[in-house]
C-alpha cells in the first residue's frame, strides 16, 4: 500500500492517558492524535458477484429446488465470515439485477414503481451491503429501468431525474460516462467510513476510524453488446484510463484504503481500452490497494489462473494485490484476509499475512478419488431471505407456468454441441418468421432475398448437470420459452453475403478442439475457452458440414442453400440477437453496421407467441438440422462431457454415435462420439 497522511479524528483513550497526572485531562490534552504505529487490524473483505438475481435456490425451468447456488446460501456464507472476523466488509462486482425468471418478471412483467425495491436489491440491504458497482447486465433492461431502481437520475437521453427506491449502499462506476455532459451516469468513487478493532502489540484491543475508498468499473465491450440501449446515450472509457483520472482525486481525500471493484477478469494479451477483461491491467495501476474481479464466472485464486503471469493462483494475488473473484449465481463468497499493520502513520498490507479463497456453499466431497459436487453437502439456506422475496417468488413463478400449448417433441441442449438442435429449431422458426413478416415494410429492396436464421443453445452444462434446456412433451408454458431462451435479447437483423456467412460459421465451429486423426490417446471434442452461447448454429434451407480435423477458419465445408452450393457473394438476411449483430462474440462483419432489422420485441416473447400460434407442435413445425460433422475415422477416441444418463435422448433425436464411457459421479458422465459416422 502507498504511503499516506492520514487524518483520523478518533480518540484513543489508553495512549491519550499513559503517563498523565492523576487530575482530569484539560479540553486540549484530548485533541485528536495519530493513531501509533505498531497497531494491527485484521479486515476481511467479502465479495459476491455475477448473482444474476439468483436469489432463492430454486430452477425455474425444471420447477425445483436447486441448493447448489442461489444469494439465501452466500448469506449463509456471509454471516460465518462476519462472526469468524471481528472485521469486514462486503462488496457486490456486478450483474446483479438480471439473469433470473425473477428478474425479468420485475423488469418486463411487473414492472415494479418507483417507490418499490427490486427484490435483490431488497434482499442484499437486509444483509448489509457497503458497496458494489455495475456489470454488463445491468444494462439489458435499459438506462431507464437502471436509473430507477439503483436510485440514479442521469443526464441522459429518455432518463428522469426522479430519485426511487433502490439499494441502501453505494454503487460506483468510472468509466460508463453520458454524452449530454461526459460525466460519469453513476459516482466514480466514494469514500465509507468504518470503525474497525485493531491490535497493540501487547494484544489490547481498540476501536480506530478507517476510510476506504471505493472505485467501480463495467467492461467496456457494453456498448457493442447493448448497443440498443447505450448507443448516442452514454460513452464508455478504458478501465486503466478511467482508474488513472480519478485516483489522484482518491489520493487527495487521503483514504486509508483503495478498493477497485471491477466486473471483470483477467487478460494478459496486450492492453487495448476496450478489453474485456482488464483486471491484470488495473491491477498495475498504482494506488490500487485491493482488487475485487467479476464477469468471467469463474473463480480466483484458481487453477484457471494457474500460468498467468505475475499472478498468484494459490493466495490470491495479482502484481502483488490481493484480489478476488467469488463465483456466480451465488455459488461462492470471495473472501480476501486483508493483514493490515500500522507504520509511518498509514496502514500498510502485510502481505506475508493476506491470503484469498473462495468459500463454496457446496464444498465439494472426495467421491472416487475425484471432488465431487452434492447438494447434501451445501450450506442451508439463511431462512431470512425467502421471508423477504417470498410472494414476488411465487408470482413470477405463476406467470412462467401461463400455458400456451403442447408439444409432442422433447426440446433439449444436452448433445446441441454434438449435432442435436431440438431446442435451436422452434428458436430460429420463430426468428424466421418473424422477420418474414416484419422486414418487407422495412425494406422492400429485400423482399426476394432469402431469409434465414442463427441460434446457440445458452445453457450446455456450465453452471453444472442440471445447466441444460430440457422442454419435455406436453404442456408448454411461458417457462418453456424461457428455458428455450435463456436472455433478454431482442431480434435484430443483419444483410450479409456468403462469404461472410462462412466466416460466421467458420467463428462458431471454434467451439470445438483440433481433432488429430493419428492420435491414439483420448481427444476432447470440446473447446471449453469458446462459450457455448457463441456456438452459433444456422437453420432455414442452409446445410453445411463442419471438419474438426481442419485448423480453425478452416472448418466449414458443403455449404449449401436448398441443395446448391453457396458462392461467396450470394445475398442473405440473417436472423440473430442484439448481442450478436452488434459485435458480441467478435465474429467477423458484426459491429452493427449492417443490421436491417432492429426489433421492439424480445427473441423470448416472439418465441413464445410462434408457441402459441402452434396450439400442438410437432417436428413437422420445426427446421431439419443442418449440420454434422464431416466423417472422420479416429485412431483414438474422441470424447465430451455432458449430463449423465442421456444417452437416450441422443439416440431419440438421431445421434446414434454417442455412447457413454464413465460416469464422473456428480451428475455428469464421459461421452464417446465415433466422428466416422
Amino acid at each position: 500500500m502507498p504511503h499516506r497522511s492520514c487524518r483520523l479524528t478518533a480518540l484513543i483513550a489508553a495512549f491519550l492517558l499513559a503517563g498523565c497526572a492523576s487530575q482530569p485531562p484539560s479540553p486540549k490534552a484530548q485533541a485528536p492524535q495519530p493513531i501509533p504505529d505498531g497497531l494491527r487490524a485484521d479486515v476481511a473483505v467479502l465479495e459476491t458477484t455475477d448473482l444474476h438475481s439468483n436469489i432463492l435456490s430454486y430452477d425455474y425451468y425444471k420447477q425445483k429446488a436447486d441448493p447448489t447456488l442461489g444469494f439465501e446460501r452466500t448469506v449463509t456464507l456471509i454471516r460465518k465470515a462476519r462472526s469468524q472476523f471481528t472485521n469486514s466488509l462486503l462488496f457486490d462486482a456486478g450483474d446483479t439485477i438480471q439473469g433470473s425468471v425473477l428478474a425479468d418478471y420485475q423488469a418486463q412483467v411487473q414492472k415494479i414503481d418507483c417507490g418499490q425495491e427490486l427484490a435483490i436489491y431488497k434482499t442484499m440491504d437486509a444483509i448489509g451491503y457497503d458497496g458494489g458497482t455495475i456489470g454488463n447486465h445491468e444494462f439489458n433492461y435499459g438506462l431507464p429501468f437502471l436509473s430507477q431502481v439503483t436510485s440514479t437520475p442521469m443526464n441522459v437521453d429518455g432518463v428522469g431525474a426522479q430519485r426511487c427506491a433502490g439499494p441502501h449502499y453505494p454503487l460506483v462506476l468510472a468509466n460508463v460516462n453520458s454524452v449530454r455532459d461526459g460525466k460519469p451516469i453513476f459516482k466514480p468513487w466514494t469514500i465509507i467510513e468504518r470503525k474497525f478493532a485493531a491490535f497493540t502489540p501487547d494484544g489490547s484491543q481498540l476501536s480506530v476510524p478507517m476510510r476506504i475508498a471505493i472505485i467501480g468499473f463495467a467492461p467496456p465491450p457494453i456498448m457493442q453488446w447493448d448497443k440498443q440501449n447505450l448507443e448516442g446515450k452514454v460513452t464508455v472509457t478504458g478501465v486503466v484510463e478511467a482508474a488513472q483520472k480519478y485516483m489522484p482525486e482518491i489520493e487527495a481525500q487521503h483514504p486509508d484504503l483503495v478498493i477497485a471493484i471491477l466486473h471483470g477478469g483477467m487478460n494478459t494479451a496486450p492492453y487495448t481500452s476496450d478489453m474485456e477483461n482488464g483486471g491484470w491491467y488495473l491491477a498495475g495501476v498504482p494506488g490500487i490497494d485491493v482488487l475485487l474481479l467479476g464477469h468471467e464466472h469463474t473463480d480466483f485464486p484458481g487453477p484457471r489462473f494457474a500460468n498467468m503471469q505475475d499472478v498468484d493462483d494459490k493466495r490470491g494475488f495479482v502484481r502483488g494485490v490481493p484480489a478476488v473473484m467469488g463465483g456466480f449465481f451465488g455459488k461462492d463468497l470471495g473472501v480476501i484476509r486483508l493483514a493490515l499493520v500500522r507504520q509511518q502513520n498509514h496502514w500498510a498490507i502485510d502481505k506475508s499475512k493476506t491470503f484469498s479463497q473462495v468459500w463454496p456453499i457446496c464444498p465439494p466431497m472426495m467421491v472416487g478419488g475425484k471432488p465431487t459436487i452434492s447438494a447434501s453437502n451445501c450450506v442451508v439456506a439463511d431462512p431470512q431471505v425467502q421471508l423477504v422475496v417470498g410472494k414476488v417468488q411465487q408470482a413470477a413463478i405463476d406467470y412462467v407456468n401461463t400455458p400456451i400449448g403442447q408439444s409432442t417433441v422433447r426440446m433439449s441442449s444436452y448433445f446441441a454441441d454434438e449435432g442435436d438442435m431440438s431446442a435451436l429449431a422452434p428458436v430460429n422458426a420463430a426468428q424466421i418468421d418473424y422477420v418474414r413478416q416484419e422486414l418487407p415494410s422495412a425494406h422492400a429492396d429485400l423482399a426476394n432475398v432469402p431469409i434465414v436464421a442463427s441460434a446457440a443453445a445458452f445453457r450446455t452444462g456450465f453452471g453444472g448437470p442440471d445447466d441444460y434446456t430440457d422442454v419435455m412433451p406436453g404442456p408448454l408454458t411461458l417457462r418453456s420459452a424461457a428455458d428455450l431462451y435463456f436472455y433478454p435479447n431482442t431480434l435484430t437483423a443483419v444483410k450479409i453475403d456468403g462469404a461472410g456467412l462462412k466466416a460466421w460459421l467458420e467463428k462458431s465451429a471454434e467451439r470445438f478442439n483440433r481433432i488429430d486423426p493419428n492420435a491414439t490417446g483420448e481427444q476432447a471434442l470440446i473447446n471449453d475457452k469458446y462459450a457455448g452461447f457463441n456456438f452459433d448454429q444456422i437453420q432455414g434451407g442452409v446445410t453445411y458440414t463442419i471438419d474438426v480435423s481442419k485448423p480453425i477458419g478452416q472448418r466449414i465445408e458443403k455449404l449449401s442453400f436448398h441443395g446448391k452450393s453457396i458462392t461467396p457473394s450470394q445475398t442473405f438476411v440473417v436472423v440473430t440477437n442484439n448481442y450478436r449483430a452488434s459485435g458480441g462474440g467478435h465474429f467477423p462483419g458484426l459491429d452493427g453496421n449492417n443490421v436491417v432489422l432492429a426489433a421492439p420485441d424480445g427473441t423470448r416473447e416472439i418465441l413464445a407467441r410462434w408457441l402459441q400460434a402452434h396450439p400442438t407442435l410437432g417436428a413437422k413445425d420445426l427446421p431439419a438440422a443442418s449440420w454434422h460433422f464431416a466423417r472422420l475415422k479416429t485412431r483414438g477416441t474422441v470424447i465430451f462431457t455432458a449430463a449423465s444418463d442421456k444417452q437416450a435422448v441422443a439416440q431419440a433425436d438421431g445421434l446414434h454415435n454417442i455412447h457413454p464411457l464413465r460416469d464422473n459421479g456428480d451428475g455428469t458422465a464421459v461421452y464417446a462420439i465415433d466422428l466416422s459416422h
